[in-house]
C-alpha cells in the first residue's frame, strides 16, 4: 500500500494531494530558509495564526453575498488579507513601541487567533453556507481536494518560488547583515516586508494541506535540517526546498496509504524525522560528528601529555594514555619508550618551551593567541621564526618532527 502511494497509484485524489503537497513543501522550505537565516522564525507563527480571522470573515462575507462560503479562492484571499494586517500590526508595534519582537509576536498571535476562534463559534450558529468542516483550516484536511484546489496550491507555490528567485540576492544579504545591506543602498525595510509577504503567501497556500497551526513547522524544520549539512547559504536554500518537498510527498503518501491518518500532522512528523537523522548523522554539525571530534581531541590530549611525561622521565599512570602510546608505537609493552617515542617526546618538550617563549614575547602576540596546547608550532611560525625562538631558548636546534 505504501509503495503504491509513493508511486502515485492510489487514485486521482491521492495523486492530487501528493503533487500539491510537494509543491507546497518546496516553496515552504525555500521561503523558510530566509526567515531562519534572518533569525525571525517566530514571525511565521504570528502570520499563520493571523490568517484565521480572515478565513472566517471571508466565509461570512461570501455567505452574505449569496455565494458558496467554502470557496477556496475566497477563503485564501480572506486569510491573506488578515495575515497582511497581522504582519503590519506586528511591524508597527516593533517599530513604534518599546516592546521586543517576541512580545509583539505573542500579542498579535493571541489576539488574532482569539478573534478567529470567536468568529468560528459565530459561524457554527449560522444556518447557511456549508460551515461544517471549516475548522479543518486549523490542522489541514486534504480529503475531497478538487482539481481546482490543487491548481490554486500549485500556482501559489510556483509564483512564490519565482518571486524568491528574483529576490534571492537582496534577501540573502539582508538576512546575514542588514547593516551592510543598508550601507549598500538596499531598502532593508521593504526587503523585510517582501520576505514576510512570501512567508504569508506560503502560509495561506498551505492552509488547505497542513493548516495554520502546523505550517510553521513546514517553514522552519526543512531550513534547520538543511543547515546541518552545509555552510553555504545557496546550498541551504536548495536542500531546504528539497527536504520540504520530500517531506510533503512522503507524508502525503503515508496519509493516503492509511486514510485515517491526517495528512498535515504526518507531513510534519516526516519532516521531523529528516531533522532527527540530520541532527545525529550530519557529517560536520551532527551529534555523532561532535562526539567523534571530542574523542579525537581527547586522544590528542592524552598523547601530548604522555609524550611530555616521557620527555621528563615521569611515570604514566593513565591507562588510556599508555594504550594510545603503545598503539602508536611510541612505547613498548613494558612502558619503555621506543626510538620513535623518544624523538617524539623530545620534539613535544621542545615545542612546549618554544610556546612559552612565544607567549611571553609581545612580538608573537598573534601567534600566541593560537596556542591550545596541541597545535603544531610549524603551522603557526615560519622556519626562520622557529630558529629565532630556538636561539632565545638555547640548547640543541633542529629537533626532528
Amino acid at each position: 500500500m505504501i509503495r503504491d502511494a509513493l508511486l502515485l497509484q492510489l487514485g486521482y485524489n491521492a495523486t492530487l494531494v501528493a503533487i500539491g503537497a510537494t509543491l507546497l513543501g518546496v516553496a515552504a522550505g525555500v521561503t523558510g530558509t530566509f526567515l531562519f537565516l534572518r533569525k525571525r522564525a517566530l514571525v511565521s507563527d504570528a502570520i499563520s495564526h493571523a490568517t484565521l480571522p480572515g478565513v472566517c470573515l471571508a466565509f461570512i462575507v461570501m455567505v452574505a453575498l449569496g455565494g458558496d462560503g467554502r470557496n477556496l479562492v475566497g477563503l485564501l484571499l480572506g486569510s491573506a488579507l488578515s495575515a497582511w494586517v497581522g504582519l503590519l500590526c506586528l511591524t508597527w508595534i516593533v517599530r513604534n513601541t518599546r516592546l521586543a519582537e517576541d512580545a509583539a509576536i505573542g500579542a498579535v498571535l493571541s489576539v488574532f487567533f482569539g478573534l478567529g476562534i470567536v468568529l468560528l463559534t459565530v459561524i457554527q450558529t449560522m444556518s447557511s453556507g456549508r460551515q461544517a468542516g471549516l475548522e479543518s483550516f486549523l490542522l489541514g484536511a486534504t480529503a475531497g481536494m478538487l482539481w481546482a484546489d490543487a491548481m490554486v496550491i500549485a500556482t501559489g507555490g510556483a509564483l512564490t518560488l519565482l518571486l524568491i528567485l528574483l529576490l534571492r540576492r537582496p534577501m540573502t544579504m539582508v538576512a546575514f547583515d542588514p547593516e551592510y545591506a543598508a550601507a549598500r543602498g538596499l531598502p532593508v525595510t521593504w526587503i523585510d516586508l517582501a520576505m514576510m509577504g512570501l512567508v504569508m503567501a506560503v502560509t495561506v497556500v498551505g492552509l488547505k494541506i497542513v493548516g495554520l497551526i502546523l505550517i510553521v513547522a513546514l517553514l522552519i524544520i526543512p531550513a534547520v535540517t538543511a543547515r546541518f549539512w552545509t555552510e553555504r547559504s545557496d546550498r541551504v536554500v536548495l536542500l531546504s526546498g528539497l527536504l520540504g518537498g520530500l517531506s510533503c510527498y512522503v507524508g502525503a503518501a503515508l496519509s493516503a496509504s492509511a486514510p485515517n491518518l491526517p495528512t498535515g500532522p504526518i507531513i510534519v512528523l516526516v519532516s521531523f524525522g529528516f531533522f532527527a537523522v540530520s541532527l545525529f548523522l550530519a557529517p560536520s554539525r551532527g551529534v555523532l560528528a561532535a562526539v567523534l571530534r571530542h574523542f579525537r581531541f581527547q586522544r590528542r590530549v592524552h598523547l601530548r601529555q604522555g609524550l611530555l611525561a616521557l620527555a621528563q622521565g615521569q611515570p604514566i599512570y593513565e591507562r588510556l594514555t599508555n594504550r594510545l602510546l603503545r598503539r602508536a608505537g611510541l612505547v613498548r609493552p613494558d612502558g619503555v619508550a621506543t626510538d620513535k617515542g623518544r624523538a617524539r617526546a623530545a620534539k613535544a618538550l621542545r615545542d612546549e618551551r618554544r610556546w612559552q617563549v612565544i607567549r611571553a614575547d609581545q612580538a608573537y602576540e598573534a601567534a600566541a593567541a593560537l596556542y591550545d596546547g596541541l597545535r603544531d608550532i610549524e603551522t603557526v611560525l615560519t622556519s626562520d621564526q622557529i630558529a629565532e625562538v630556538d636561539r632565545t631558548i638555547g640548547g640543541p636546534r633542529g629537533v626532528p618532527a
